[in-house]
């Protein structure tokens, strides 16, 4: 019997809100909203470069980092993988030019968020001070 042997998954992404909206989209293999960003694949690389370059190819934008200290948040998949979200309030810099693997994407209110978002979402926007505790 082959064993399956777990693994970590590290993803770094901007969470990106201009006047109460937030920049979503929808790429890769699921069908809800999320932020762009993406696995760290090139581990001389810091997770705020990792954001950038997942902004660049996903969006087509540049981003300047906010918030030095981001949101940490893990989950598990599968039961056997460890997945550790880290994301960077940013700002946007330059238009939007959506990556070809890009589905769908938009500008949400954050008080009036889709209901296919990824778990992340919510939390994050929570974080960075755009959505109480209670929203």
């Amino acid at each position: 019997m082959v064993e399956k042997k777990s693994k970590i998954i590290i993803v770094s992404g901007p969470v990106i809100v201009e006047n109460g909206k937030v920049l979503l989209n929808k790429h890769g293999d699921t069908a809800f909203y999320k932020f762009c960003g993406g696995r760290v694949e090139d581990f001389d690389f810091s997770l705020i470069e990792n954001a950038q370059r997942e902004a660049k190819e996903e969006m087509g934008i540049e981003i300047e980092i906010l918030d030095q200290r981001p949101l940490i948040m893990y989950s598990q998949k599968d039961g056997l993988t460890d997945v550790i979200l880290v994301h960077y309030l940013a700002r946007r810099l330059g238009e939007i030019k959506p990556g070809e693997d890009i589905r769908e994407w938009g500008w949400f209110d954050v008080n009036d968020l889709p209901a296919d978002l990824a778990p992340n979402i919510v939390p994050a926007l929570r974080h960075f001070e755009f959505l109480s505790i209670t929203d």
